[in-house]
C-alpha cells in the first residue's frame, strides 16, 4: 500500500468505548476507487506468500485470524482473495456454526480451542468464541441450551466471559501465537443490496435463509453487541480491527495490508545451518557435481 495510508486508524485502541457510527463503513481512503488501488493487493499477497514460507520453517510462532462480521459483509471472499497462493499445509481455516450437542456438553472454548493453529501455521477462524458475547447476546435465549448450572448465568455473564476470551489470548500470545481480529463492517444499505443479489442470482441462492431476515430485524441489537464486545476485548495483544466492508476490493486490500503488518512484527527467519549441516551441504554438493 501506499506509504499514505494509515491502518492504525483501523485498530481499536484497548479501553475505548467503540462508536460503530462514527466509522463509515464505505470508507476507501486513501484510494478513491478501485483503479487507483490497482497492483496493491497483489503486492501484499505476494508479501504475505514469502512471510509464510518464513513462518513455517522459523516454526516459532503460531498466527491466529478471527473473522467477525453480520451475514453477506465478505467474510468468505475476503479469506479466499486475501489468502490465495499460500501453502495449504501451512494454513489452517475452520468455520464454527451452530454449536453440536457434543459441544454444549463442554465450556464454550473447547470447540475453538482444538482448532487452534500449530506453530509454524496460520489459523483462520470464520467466527468463533466471540459468537458467545455477539449471537448469544442478542438471544439470551441460547445459554438455557448451553446446560449452564442456573447460579452461574447472573447479571454479570457478558462482563464475566469477556473477563475469559481476555485471559484466553493472554495466555495464547504468551505462548507464541501472534493474534488479529478482524470486524468487517457491513452498512444496513449494503447488506440488503447482497441479500437481493443472493436472490437473484441461482447460483448465490443457497447463500441464502428465511433465518437471515429474523437476524436483520436484529440489526441494532447486533451493533450494540458488536461495541460491547469490541471495546471489551480489543487489547495489545489481541488487537480489534474495524475494516470497512461495503467495497468489497478495500476490505481485501486492508485486511491483507494488516495481515503483512503483523507478519513483518515477528522479525521472522530462516533457520541457519549448524555448522554440521553446513559440511553436510558442501559434501551433497561435491557428490552432485561430480556426477555421483
Amino acid at each position: 500500500m501506499p506509504a499514505g495510508m494509515d491502518t492504525t486508524g483501523l485498530r481499536v485502541r484497548p479501553g475505548r468505548s467503540v462508536n460503530l457510527r462514527h466509522y463509515d463503513p464505505a470508507d476507501t481512503k486513501p484510494f478513491k476507487n478501485k483503479q487507483k488501488a490497482a497492483g496493491q493487493l497483489e503486492n501484499d499477497i505476494a508479501r504475505l506468500v514469502a512471510l509464510q514460507d518464513k513462518l513455517y520453517a522459523h516454526d516459532r510462532w503460531a498466527v491466529l485470524l478471527i473473522f467477525q462480521a453480520m451475514d453477506a459483509a465478505g467474510k468468505d471472499s475476503a479469506i479466499k482473495h486475501v489468502m490465495s497462493g499460500l501453502n495449504p499445509q501451512g494454513t489452517q481455516v475452520f468455520s464454527f456454526k451452530r454449536p453440536s450437542d457434543e459441544e454444549l456438553d463442554h465450556d464454550y472454548l473447547w470447540r475453538t480451542t482444538k482448532a487452534l493453529p500449530e506453530r509454524g501455521r496460520i489459523g483462520i477462524f470464520n467466527r468463533s468464541y466471540y459468537e458467545e458475547v455477539l449471537v448469544v447476546r442478542v438471544h439470551p435465549e441460547i445459554l438455557a441450551r448451553q446446560k449452564l448450572p442456573a447460579s452461574l448465568v447472573t447479571d454479570r455473564v457478558w462482563t464475566e466471559r469477556y473477563e475469559t476470551i481476555n485471559a484466553f489470548e493472554r495466555d495464547l500470545a504468551r505462548n507464541g501465537t501472534l493474534i488479529r481480529k478482524f470486524f468487517l463492517h457491513v452498512s444496513k444499505k449494503e447488506q440488503r443490496r447482497r441479500f437481493l443479489a443472493r436472490l437473484d442470482d441461482p447460483a448465490k441462492n443457497w447463500k441464502f435463509e428465511a433465518a437471515d431476515l429474523a437476524e436483520r430485524d436484529r440489526w441494532d441489537d447486533y451493533m450494540k453487541a458488536y461495541e460491547q464486545a469490541l471495546s471489551k476485548t480489543s487489547t495489545n495483544h489481541a488487537p480489534w480491527f474495524i475494516v470497512p466492508a461495503d467495497h468489497k476490493w478495500f476490505t481485501r486490500l486492508a485486511i491483507a495490508r494488516l495481515v503483512v503488518e503483523a507478519l513483518e512484527s515477528l522479525d521472522l527467519a530462516f533457520p541457519k545451518p549448524s555448522r554440521a549441516h553446513l559440511k553436510e551441504l558442501a559434501e551433497a554438493r561435491k557428490q552432485l557435481e561430480s556426477g555421483a
